[in-house]
């Protein structure tokens, strides 16, 4: 993205003194970025880093033609005091731009809008005003961008009172409120949308602010070069549509359902540990994520092993009989047969695709192409170049799937009819739904608030901002 732009930016010779902070980083050949992790910023997805701010950092990286350097921090206030003194040229780290913090940081165009959201557990009464949270325990992170929208609200409600915990997360706040350490906690709603899945008894109650914009943090104590690079990589970011398909790519297929969620989560702790090994087995032989596998075998057959469909398909997995002779699964309906067996066979269609097919786009149509079939899914990319569109890019193909039930298309392809092509979308969907459950639900015992000398209560008299 940009690389004519990028092109553009000179490097000059280090012996000239002084340089401008932009060409620092071109001339170091790296770009140091501040961050957190979480899940609308950075973590780990099948032994990759990925994320929203990361992806979109790499874009800005390569936009700049250097490499990208992440530094996480468990504590923001330590995050922020990087960016102000310079230890990191910027931070995105899904920073909230609010009236102090922009005395204080130069902030790039935004990307994202939140709100506050104030979260409880569904068993409590629902507060309705700002009065209503008087004599309960509610827990914000220190330093965020809810502890300073707290204390402004506090002038008005003098009552108002709150804990701001160091060295914290969104997730561990939430297992606060689940597990009834807390009653409220206030988190952003991108958070909580990501989250609800594994947190499905937790709602909000009511906005604390209107919507407010995310945006990268830049240090106002260094000249402003890279700040104003920034600022051209959004422009062109926004006007490619790069910036939107992202959005679209991590956000785009999270939607939470009461009833999936809980029947998920009594999977999890009924069957899902009956087989959780055999997973983890295979997909150590295999180099796959476990997880992966599991939300394969979830939206498979809920994790039943004798699971049968209309049309023959079997077992945990869910196997053809073709592909279960074609695995060398004698008996379908043996769990552990049927896992080995779904998993090689995943792992044969990742492995038979393009080698121009990257992640993450390279993992979603090796999901297509378990249910739609690898031929269907070529006939797909072949529709898709021919109309101009990226054949590597799932969110292109993924647009001619459904049309492979139209005869007056699938007359013209290789492999005819596919009746599962419209399903085979919703079903790459499911699975990045419960392989992202399957990763924050692992990750929640990980994220417990443990309290530690710097925990503060926020009064009056004491606030920490």
């Amino acid at each position: 993205m940009g690389a004519a732009l990028a092109a553009g930016f000179l490097l000059v010779p280090a012996c000239q003194p002084n340089l401008p902070l932009l060409e620092q980083v071109q001339q170091a050949g790296e770009l140091i970025v501040a961050t957190q992790e979480g899940p609308t910023t950075y973590y780990q997805e099948m032994d990759r880093e990925t994320g929203f701010e990361f992806e979109l950092a790499q874009a800005y990286a390569d936009f700049l033609g250097v490499k990208l350097k992440i530094r996480t921090y468990s504590d923001l206030g330590d995050l922020l005091s990087a960016v102000r003194r310079g230890e990191v040229h910027m931070a995105a780290a899904g920073l909230t731009v609010t009236p102090q913090r922009s005395r204080e940081f130069r902030f790039s165009s935004p990307y994202q809008q939140i709100t506050q959201q104030l979260i409880y557990r569904s068993n409590q009464s629902a507060p309705k005003t700002v009065d209503d949270l008087t004599g309960k325990k509610l827990v914000v992170i220190a330093n965020s961008s809810h502890s300073e929208n707290l204390s402004r609200l506090q002038q008005q409600h003098p009552e108002l009172i709150w804990e701001e915990k160091h060295n914290s997360s969104a997730l561990a706040l939430l297992n606060m409120v689940n597990d009834g350490q807390a009653d409220f906690a206030v988190v952003d709603s991108n958070v909580f949308n990501t989250y609800r899945s594994v947190f499905p008894e937790l709602r909000n109650s009511f906005e604390l602010k209107d919507p407010e914009p995310l945006a990268w943090a830049f240090s106002s104590n260094t000249d402003a070069s890279l700040f104003t690079s920034a600022e051209l990589f959004f422009n062109e970011a926004n006007e490619s549509g790069a910036l939107e398909e992202l959005r679209i790519r991590f956000f785009g297929h999270r939607e939470f359902d009461y009833v999936g969620a809980r029947t998920f989560l009594a999977h999890l702790d009924s069957r899902l540990v009956k087989y959780e090994e055999s997973f983890k087995n295979v997909a150590k032989e295999l180099n796959i994520d476990w997880r992966l596998l599991a939300a394969i075998g979830y939206q498979e057959s809920l994790w039943n092993p004798n699971a049968i469909s209309p049309t023959g398909v079997r077992g945990l997995m869910m196997l053809t009989l073709r592909t279960a002779k074609e695995m060398g699964v004698t008996n379908r309906r043996d769990a552990e047969q049927s896992i080995v067996g779904g998993a090689n066979y995943f792992s044969k269609l990742y492995k038979r695709l393009p080698d121009a097919i990257a992640e993450p786009n390279r993992t979603w149509f090796a999901l297509a192409a378990y249910n739609v079939g690898y031929g269907h899914l070529m006939d797909a990319r072949r529709l898709a170049k021919k109309d101009g569109l990226d054949p590597n890019n799932w969110f292109d193909v993924r647009e001619k799937l459904p049309l492979l039930l139209k005869r007056e298309v699938y007359s013209q392809t290789r492999h005819g009819r596919a009746r599962s092509g419209a399903q085979s979308v919703v079903y790459v969907r499911n699975i990045r739904r419960y392989y992202e459950a399957l990763v924050w639900a692992t990750e929640r015992d990980y994220h417990r608030y443990t309290p530690t000398p710097q925990s503060v209560v926020a009064m009056r008299d004491s606030l920490v901002h």
